[in-house]
């Protein structure tokens, strides 16, 4: 990626890097930080704030030329909604950091896409792939730019089914309490991880955590549940109702175990209500799935008693709840286990 150099020495053309970077932001980086306050008529914090929201580091030099007309617009934008009453500043930011956060985790995860691709079509090294990612990306981009939007508005509208079903039934019921959600959900842990990835290549490691991963993603997809995170080794997974919960989690043990290279698993799956915040949910009852799951035997799945009763109501011949002794849990204290097995 070496600057091409034009007719006139002393002048370079930019790289082709910096061509998409000036295609993706609408051109060159010509305002500071007090230029773009005094454009869209704010102080410079509020600007800094924005950024700041947006997961890019301090800005520590004013004077510096970093924004561009794109950056201005969107700002711009940013204001005239906090102006318009439709939301606060705070509520503003954390939309912001919400985006943000996505998209950075999105655009990371299609270059390692795009790399391997590019490796197995060409049959060229990584250094080599990661070359043709930058100068081939523009090919790209428009696909990505419609996926994501329609990614995101098929993903908002099940959210608001889900929400809808979620308040009729409360209403119904004359529930107004907070707004904690009833759901099925749970932990599926990689047993001896450390030791495992220890014994790895990079590559190696990459696929072995890319087909857990995805291995995990496609169950819970398939049973219409949804992944709450991924945490290197570890899954956690969510549903509406404890049927689907429970076929998530036996459903992902099985398929673990049916996968080459894979190792032995630990699992949990508790119903009881949850908080949701921050793309994430938090709750006492999130903490005892994932302490389950931690002392759950090899290949086996932990409930707690009143899960292991609820299933027992649900279809006591397909689900069969047998007491497990356990330590007690930190932070949690003694509690009646009992193992999951599903027919």
């Amino acid at each position: 990626m070496t600057p091409a150099t034009s007719k006139n020495s002393s002048e370079k053309m930019p790289t082709t890097v910096e061509q998409h970077v000036a295609r993706l932001l609408g051109g060159a980086s010509k305002y500071t930080l007090r230029e773009v306050a005094e454009l869209v008529e704010v102080d410079t914090e509020t600007v800094r704030r924005f950024w700041r929201s947006m997961g890019f580091p301090t800005i520590t030099t004013p004077d510096q030329r970093l924004f561009t007309e794109y950056d201005v617009d969107v700002i711009r934008a940013h204001v005239d909604m906090q102006n318009s009453d439709l939301a606060d500043a705070d509520t503003l930011n954390s939309l912001i950091r919400a985006q943000s956060h996505l998209a950075d985790r999105m655009v990371l995860w299609q270059h390692e896409a795009l790399v391997e691709e590019f490796e197995g079509r060409f049959g060229i090294d990584e250094v080599s792939a990661r070359y043709m990612v930058l100068d081939r990306v523009d090919e790209y981009e428009e696909f990505l730019v419609y996926q994501m939007k329609y990614a995101w508005r098929r993903h908002l509208s099940a959210l608001l089914r889900r929400s809808e079903t979620e308040l009729e039934d409360r209403r119904k019921t004359g529930n107004k309490d907070e707004m904690q959600l009833m759901r099925a959900f749970g932990f599926v842990d990689l047993v001896s991880f450390t030791h495992r990835s220890g014994e790895l290549s990079p590559h190696a490691l990459v696929d072995f955590i890319q087909t857990f991963e995805f291995t995990c993603r496609d169950v819970i997809s398939m049973r219409g549940a949804r992944v709450v995170k991924m945490v290197g080794d570890a899954v956690l997974y969510i549903a509406d109702d404890l049927h689907t919960g429970a076929a998530v989690v036996d459903d992902i043990v099985r398929s673990l175990q049916d996968t080459p290279t894979m190792p032995d698993v630990r699992a949990s799956l508790v119903w009881g209500g949850v908080v949701s915040r921050f793309g994430d949910v938090f709750g006492p009852k999130v903490n005892l799935a994932s302490r389950l799951c931690s002392v759950a035997p090899v290949n086996g799945i932990l409930v707690d008693y009143e899960t292991g009763e609820f299933l027992h109501q649900l279809d006591s011949e397909k689900y069969e709840v047998a007491p497990y002794a356990i330590p007690e849990l930190q932070g949690i204290g003694s509690i009646d286990a009992a193992q999951l097995v599903i027919h």
